[in-house]
């Protein structure tokens, strides 16, 4: 018997049918979200592919891991950040109709780290905290194999910590200033900046030429190969962000004392001396000191299939 797995994103939808712990996936599907269509145009594609999926194999489970905070001992997502029209939405219920088998719903992050915990970069460590970096900053505590906080609104949100006393509003987070668009925003305030106020340095140019002068235009992705080629501007911007998170991370190990965490996302997959041994530093200067030597900090190993292992490794228990 095979088992599905679904992930659903701001950007992208994928479904996998496969087993749990295997390399390679029986069938993969994928499909772009139009995020302006809102809910309804991604449940439309489900509509026609679970139930394909479920006649083409023997499903004995589908597992779901949704970009969003969820209700998972229910099946009920409590809403989307990225697209509309989720809000309260029973998505385990509304599955089960249409694939006639047990589902199990979890965040997509709780999802990544179950997955990175059980074949990935966490094998063999019993308490491992997962975290993605890319447009925001997620987490997930994974305790002997098993997901951390299933019953509890929300759990292990780790870019949502606000860092110091003055950090009143919720929109003072981590993930505020260490998440891909916290990066290219803070580079972008600089160059404006310098474009003011002095001549430009060649390290200067270089990221305005390659935006061709539109700073709106810039990305996290371009800033990071800038980084990697040395490019001081793009270092600096990547340096602020893992200074914020080494300290979120810090605090995290201080209070839950995990045996390894793991860092997936894009921003993750820059050169290593641009963000994860800064990371690894800045984490080293706020953590408390008997745990300093307990815990190591490495690169997710499951890339941008994380989700779908994940999403089959729930099916499996569905």
């Amino acid at each position: 018997m095979y088992q599905m797995g679904i992930e659903i994103g701001g950007t992208k939808l994928q479904l996998a049918v496969g087993q749990a712990g295997e390399t390679s996936f029986v069938e993969i599907v994928r499909h772009d979200i139009d995020r302006s269509l809102g809910a309804p145009s991604i449940l439309s594609v489900l509509e026609v592919e679970v139930p394909r999926l479920c006649q083409q194999y023997q499903i004995s489970g589908v597992g779901v891991g949704f970009g969003g905070p969820v209700w998972s001992d229910q099946g009920i997502v409590q809403t989307s950040h990225q697209v509309r029209g989720w809000d309260h939405f029973p998505l385990g219920n509304w599955l089960h109709e249409r694939s006639r088998c047990p589902v199990i719903l979890a965040n997509d992050c709780d999802t990544a780290g179950l997955a990175e915990a059980r074949f990935g970069a966490g094998v063999g460590k019993s308490s491992m905290f997962y975290i993605t970096v890319g447009t925001g900053i997620g987490g997930g505590l994974i305790l002997n194999g098993r997901i951390h906080g299933t019953s509890r609104p929300a759990a292990a949100e780790i870019g949502h910590l606000r860092p110091g006393l003055d950090a009143c509003s919720p929109s003072q987070t981590i993930e505020a200033l260490a998440a891909g668009p916290a990066i290219s925003e803070f580079t972008a305030r600089q160059l404006r900046v310098l474009t003011e106020t002095e001549t430009l340095s060649s390290d200067a140019r270089e990221i305005l030429d390659s935006c061709e002068g539109d700073l709106d235009r810039l990305t996290t992705r371009l800033l990071g190969i800038h980084a990697g080629n040395g490019n001081s501007i793009a270092l600096r911007a990547f340096a602020e962000a893992a200074h914020a998170l080494g300290w979120g991370i810090a605090q995290m190990i201080t209070l839950i004392a995990p045996e390894r965490v793991v860092i997936g996302g894009g921003v993750s997959l820059t050169k290593p001396h641009v963000f994860l041994e800064p990371l690894a530093k800045f984490t080293e200067t706020y953590v408390f000191g008997q745990l300093k030597d307990s815990y190591d900090i490495v690169p997710a190993a499951l890339g941008e299939t994380v989700v779908l292992h994940g999403a089959l490794a729930l099916a499996q228990n569905a």
